[in-house]
């Protein structure tokens, strides 16, 4: 951190700016109200005690691919059409250090949108015996796909100046990769291997599975690095 030694002034502007807006709000009441709904049907009506509805269901990566892009739309569109970009890089600030201080705080207010599924773990521990091993490896799992769907929406983010633009670019980033698995029965045999290891929820289900494989890992690093290096160099695009 001493070579971006700016990283944390931004991050700490940023995510002030987030809670100053009803942006964090709105999509944390939103995303709670819909993941609430169907814990509590499932829990109380179809009597079925599980935490599949926050790891393995579809929902829960639905609603990531929308609310990621929704949080990040404005990090660095609004700042260019407003022109407060060009003030900020006035000053000694890296564009590398922009990037990773507005993505930082866009993935903390994703992970603070999850801070309130813990009460869904609480109550799956009252009612009976839980895993915390799955537990925990289900939350790495849901920020670290959260976190490359957020590092996608800054790149997308960067790409435009319009803010409508930034989210539906960083929707389509995001869902390309997430079906990337989901198109293997019609693609050539050679390919299959291939997308399928390219595929975000391919290696978000082994995590949430409770396998934390290194070659996990180091996909979710190398996507989530790579999105934020592409997005630097877009930043960069005024300067040439």
């Amino acid at each position: 951190m001493k070579s971006f030694p700016n990283i944390l002034p931004i991050f700490k502007r940023e995510l002030r700016s987030y809670f100053n807006s009803p942006v964090a709000y709105v999509g944390s009441v939103v995303f709670l109200a819909i993941l609430g709904w169907f814990f509590s049907n499932n829990l109380f009506i179809n009597n079925v005690a599980s935490l599949y509805i926050v790891f393995d269901s579809p929902l829960v990566k639905i609603l990531f691919l929308v609310i990621a892009p929704a949080i990040t739309m404005r990090l660095l569109a609004e700042e260019k059409k407003s022109g407060t970009l060009e003030l900020l890089t006035t000053k000694p600030v890296k564009d590398a250090e922009i990037i990773l201080g507005k993505f930082f705080a866009a993935w903390v207010v994703l992970g603070a949108a999850l801070l309130p599924t813990l009460l869904y773990v609480i109550t799956m521990a009252i009612l009976g015996t839980l895993d915390w091993g799955a537990v925990l490896s289900g939350y790495i799992g849901l920020m670290l796909m959260g976190g490359v769907f957020v590092a996608l929406g800054v790149l997308a983010s960067s790409l435009t100046e319009n803010q409508i633009v930034a989210f539906i670019l960083g929707f389509i980033f995001a869902f390309a990769l997430f079906m990337l698995d989901k198109v293997l029965p019609y693609l050539p045999s050679f390919l299959a291997s291939t997308l399928e290891f390219l595929g975000v929820d391919f290696h978000y289900s082994s995590i949430a599975r409770g396998v934390i494989d290194s070659r996990n890992l180091i996909y979710f690093a190398s996507v989530l690095g790579f999105s934020l290096l592409m997005a630097t160099v877009s930043l960069e695009r005024r300067k040439w």
